[in-house]
């Protein structure tokens, strides 16, 4: 584990894989530390907002430092089910690579129960795992300079829904009328860290 300064009202954790980074922040969000404010978990790394007015971090630093880093999941914030139609693009090129039949893909992805386990690359975009027996899917090698809003991808051991249009090298394997992002509603993000997924066939 390394603590890193990340700023003057931040600190930034670095580990080794995805499951100490959910593991950290489940057992940091049982024992807040005084003056952190929101964490923000990534996939290899986890961020301490602190309050502005500390001068010295080196106080939370050691409590992270002597928190014991152990494999975890985000704790449930609701659950959400999101229609796929699964004909995305690449499902013949992901069984492919896999070495599975594309209903073999389908039929994981829909028994799968997902969790979000951190939020990036563009507003309502969460990273969402299956767990260990989930395979393996690498991204494109030519990335796509336009994603339809709505397609649901891998990449990796994440799938992800696409909120909005935008450039992406994750290989598509169907689509979404489900609004994954919407400034009007509250929160505006349907898919939030910790939120439990579960995908349904749409015919």
């Amino acid at each position: 584990m390394r603590v890193l300064p990340c700023g003057d009202t931040a600190l930034l954790v670095e580990v080794d894989t995805l499951d100490e980074v959910l593991g950290l922040a489940a057992a940091l969000r049982e024992d807040l530390p005084a003056g952190v404010t929101e964490l923000v978990p990534a996939a290899r790394t986890l961020l301490l907002i602190c309050r502005p007015d500390l001068k010295d971090l080196s106080a939370i630093a050691d409590v992270v430092r002597r928190t014991p880093v152990q494999a975890g999941t985000p704790p449930a914030v609701g659950h959400v089910e999101v229609p796929v139609r699964y004909d995305g693009e690449d499902l013949h090129d992901v069984a492919t690579l896999t070495g599975l039949g594309e209903r073999d893909i389908v039929e994981r992805h829909l028994a799968a129960e997902w969790t979000v386990a951190f939020c990036g690359f563009s507003p309502g975009f969460g990273y969402l795992v299956a767990g260990s027996d989930w395979p393996q899917v690498p991204r494109r090698d030519s990335p796509r300079t336009k994603v339809p809003p709505g397609s649901v991808g891998l990449a990796g051991e994440f799938s992800g829904v696409y909120p909005r249009e935008s450039p992406g090298g994750w290989q598509l394997i169907g689509r979404t009328e489900l609004p994954i992002f919407d400034l009007t509603a509250d929160p505006p993000a349907l898919l939030r860290p910790g939120v439990r997924v579960r995908f349904v066939e749409e015919t």
